[in-house]
């Protein structure tokens, strides 16, 4: 049995603010080692449980966040940017017998601690065929192409309710309670490790591979806070705009989906000014 962890870093205990995920600064350098307890706990919980492999993603921000030398020596990890499925890069070979989505939050326009997709800003809506998305819902629709469950989801409480729309069947942690967009009612890292590693060990009866499942075409609808963004997105091929501060794609299968997305998001970073966004 492998399981994959995929692994961000705004759910993570202790994370409340833009500081604590962003790389460079003293907050981050300190939330480093408790977002990578988060993931060791899940990884240690999931070989409790009798998983043969576990393999780490990286994926937040650089994808350069997590302190490998603090992770259990039986845990391998992709480290770096630009993989071909992003935040659930290595579901694709065909090993992987279920997914757990560690330190994830909730979507864009939505309420949780540090609530986004993709975008730290920009972004103030994302719908997957008319359902509002997080990046957990997003995950989860590609993945299930791949016949791989969702067993395992930790972040803010909100995080966690956002979980049981798409992944109703996973073992879910709360390392905190919501507050707002930057404040959090948290755990220690030690009460959230033990919890993430027990849930893990349970999750661990939920990972076997399904047939795969593929409900497309996908249609994905973006909200922007300027009109300009629409401008950029819309030289991609096949997105259009739908409104004045909106713009969507379709896609037959997610796959292309959140390609497409990543592609977007991409090329709206690039367009955002300093003062004017």
């Amino acid at each position: 049995m492998k399981i994959l962890i995929s692994a961000d870093m705004e759910g993570a205990t202790g994370v409340t603010w833009p500081a604590d995920v962003l790389p460079g600064t003293p907050e981050w350098q300190r939330c480093r080692s408790m977002f990578t307890s988060d993931v060791n706990a899940a990884a240690l919980g999931f070989l409790d449980g009798g998983a043969d492999s576990v393999l780490v993603n990286e994926a937040h921000w650089t994808m350069r966040n997590l302190l490998l030398e603090q992770l259990d020596e039986r845990v391998e990890m992709i480290t770096g940017r630009h993989k071909t499925l992003s935040m659930v890069e290595g579901v694709q070979h065909g090993d992987i017998d279920g997914i757990a989505f560690v330190g994830y939050h909730t979507g864009a326009g939505m309420e949780g601690v540090l609530a986004h997709t993709y975008l730290a800003n920009s972004l103030t809506g994302v719908w997957l065929n008319g359902a509002r998305a997080s990046e957990g819902l997003l995950n989860a629709t590609v993945v299930a192409e791949y016949g791989v469950p969702v067993v395992l989801v930790t972040g803010d409480d909100l995080t966690c309710e956002d979980a049981l729309g798409y992944a109703p069947g996973a073992v879910k942690v709360a390392v905190k309670d919501h507050v707002s967009r930057y404040a959090a009612t948290c755990r220690t890292p030690a009460r959230t490790a033990s919890a993430i590693r027990s849930a893990a060990k349970e999750a661990t009866a939920l990972a076997a591979r399904h047939a795969p499942v593929s409900d497309g075409p996908f249609t994905v609808e973006m909200e922007f806070d300027a009109e300009h963004l629409v401008l950029a997105c819309t030289v991609v091929p096949g997105v259009a705009r739908t409104g004045e501060r909106r713009a969507a794609y379709t896609s037959g299968t997610m796959y292309d989906g959140i390609r497409t997305f990543k592609a977007v998001t991409t090329i709206v970073s690039s367009a955002v000014e300093e003062q004017y966004g």
